[in-house]
Formats: structure tokens, C-alpha cells, sequence
């Protein structure tokens, strides 16, 4: 009944608002975002790992013009797998 909800909790809703005080503070746009410089970097090098991972599959399945076997797409798969997970599994968190 009654309107739906805008936040999953209290605890959102106190950190939108301290969100907007502080953009307003800073005079940032709603397209502008400030993310920490360790957060950035770690971003930036998990998403190079997840290039390299494309790249060297298409590399794989690509070479030698021969059709991989079920075992050689399996480690293909595990390899992307394995580089895409830090991304699925990031977080962002707000400052502490």
C-alpha cells in the first residue's frame, strides 16, 4: 500500500542524502562521480585482465584452423570465468 519504495533501507536512504549534501558541496553535476584513486586502479586492472582473457580465447580458438575439443573449450572457458569473476563479484562501497 502507499507509495513504493525508493531505497532497500534506512541506511541507503541517510547515505543518498548525504550523497546529494555533499555533490552539492562540491558543485558536482548528476553525471559527475568522485571514486577513490586505489578504487579506479583496482577497476582498471581487473577489466585489463578481462581484455587479455577475450583475447587470448579468440587467439585459442582461432589457431591452427583446427576445432578445439571439449577439454580445450573447458580451459577456455574456465580462463574467461576466472577473469570476469573479480568484476562480478565488485562492491562499491562508500568511504569510510
Amino acid at each position: 500500500m502507499g507509495r513504493p519504495r525508493r531505497f532497500c533501507s534506512q541506511a541507503c536512504r541517510q547515505w543518498h542524502w548525504v550523497g546529494r549534501q555533499r555533490a552539492g558541496e562540491l558543485q558536482l553535476s548528476e553525471d559527475e562521480l568522485i571514486v577513490a584513486r586505489t578504487e579506479l586502479d583496482t577497476l582498471h586492472d581487473e577489466l585489463y585482465v578481462l581484455a587479455c582473457a577475450v583475447n587470448d580465447a579468440e587467439r585459442d580458438l582461432s589457431s591452427a584452423g583446427a576445432r578445439p575439443t571439449a577439454a580445450e573449450l573447458r580451459e577456455i572457458v574456465d580462463w574467461l570465468l576466472e577473469a570476469a569473476r573479480p568484476l562480478r563479484d565488485r562492491e562499491l562501497t562508500p568511504p569510510a
